[in-house]
């Protein structure tokens, strides 16, 4: 374990401030937090031992040796190379785009390329690595707008003979490679640039017209979305929380998509009608997905850990009282050290919204009893530090 020395106190101010209280059974948000380096360092795994040292640990907390050796342990961990392993040469896993769970009804028999790259990013692999090198190829070729029918991969085959189809097929893909392509560090890459501010302009539009307040129509006794509305999607989101340039060149855009995703999400059952075909709108953001108890408890951990996180990249935490309120009720469980250690914890969270795969959990599954609050306790650091609030590193 690295010794930290005394306590160290640091203000980030290149973040806006957060408000001091949130919604809802009087949760304090705090603009203060204390960030237990050494907590994290002594019980996280090699891939938080590594982004602890390279995110949230202050400068000079690490020799270059001891970096370097947390990044080589980061890259040999099991659960980055059991990812590299499954890529294969086409730059491909799991033989699909988009699949986030074994699914027989559509073909998918493991996770796909870009959850499975997402993840190698959030595992902290360098950019050099071959696996993106090697994704990437195939991703610029998606984003070149080819219209070769094998680029559709596993939407290929209900594609044939429906035209609309194929359309909404090719913008989902797009927008999905856009997104890993950002998250990875490609956002002033002409190609990712420009797919950006297309899938930019077709949500703003969206938001500007009605339909962001009534979007759906019946269509044969069913609810649907209306073929013209454009909500975001959890891949349009990420795309925008990494390209910080694009919410400053687009401001007006980024201000409506902030209120949008305060309101509460819709709780009607609805499809997607993608050319012949209804689709499950699980894609689909429309307002704050994030539910949770009367006492303010997400019931989803890490979905409401990834969008609140999202929104504070965004610039939108501020205005998201739900948003507050959760990040309230979380940070009321962080104790003295600055450890998640929430009341009769038994077991690590569970993800739900599967749209979270490639961040929760960072380090495979430890008998440590530790491990069920490491991630956690993670991530509200990271958001603690984002947000701009003044920092006591523990």
């Amino acid at each position: 374990m690295v010794a930290l020395g005394p306590r160290v106190h640091y203000f980030a101010p290149d973040f806006p401030a957060s408000p001091t209280r949130s919604a809802g059974e009087n949760l304090e948000v705090p603009n203060t937090y204390r960030i237990p380096v050494g907590w994290l360092l002594a019980h996280g795994g090699e891939v938080v031992r590594y982004r602890t040292f390279t995110e949230l640990a202050p400068s000079g907390t690490a020799t270059p040796e001891t970096l370097a050796a947390a990044q080589a342990a980061a890259e040999a961990s099991k659960g980055t190379q059991t990812i590299l392993k499954k890529q294969k040469d086409t730059g491909l896993w799991g033989g699909n785009l988009l699949g986030l769970a074994v699914s027989a009804a559509h073909g998918i028999k493991d996770i796909g390329t870009i959850a499975q790259y997402r993840r190698l990013v959030e595992l902290g692999s360098p950019r050099s690595a071959r696996a993106f090198k090697l994704a990437d190829r195939l991703f610029y070729r998606l984003l070149s707008r080819d219209e070769d029918p094998a680029l559709l991969f596993e939407l290929q085959k209900g594609a044939k003979g429906d035209e609309a189809y194929v359309k909404w097929a090719r913008g989902l893909i797009r927008e999905a490679a856009t997104a890993a392509l950002a998250e990875a560090g490609e956002i002033e890459a002409p190609p990712v640039r420009g797919a950006a501010h297309r899938i930019v302009s077709e949500v703003s539009e969206f938001l500007r017209s009605p339909l962001a307040e009534k979007p759906f129509v019946k269509s044969g006794g069913s609810t649907v979305l209306h073929p013209e509305a454009n909500p975001p999607t959890w891949y349009a989101l990420a795309m925008v929380a990494a390209m910080p340039s694009l919410q400053r060149e687009r401001a007006g855009f980024t201000e409506r998509l902030a209120h949008y995703l305060s309101s509460p999400q819709t709780k009607k059952a609805f499809v997607v009608l993608a050319g012949k075909k209804k689709i499950k709108p699980t894609h689909l953001v429309l307002g704050d997905p994030v539910a949770a108890d009367w006492k303010g408890v997400p019931k989803d951990i890490p979905l409401a850990l990834h969008f609140i996180d999202l929104l504070v990249r965004i610039g939108a935490f501020a205005g998201s009282p739900n948003a507050t309120r959760v990040l309230g009720r979380l940070m009321k469980d962080v104790d003295d050290r600055g450890v998640w250690n929430p009341k009769g914890l038994r077991a690590a969270p569970k993800p739900v919204n599967r749209y979270t795969y490639h961040m929760f959990p960072l380090d495979p599954e430890s008998k440590a009893p530790e491990w069920k609050q490491v991630d956690v306790t993670f991530r509200l650091a990271q958001i603690a530090r984002r947000l701009g609030w003044q920092i006591e590193y523990v």
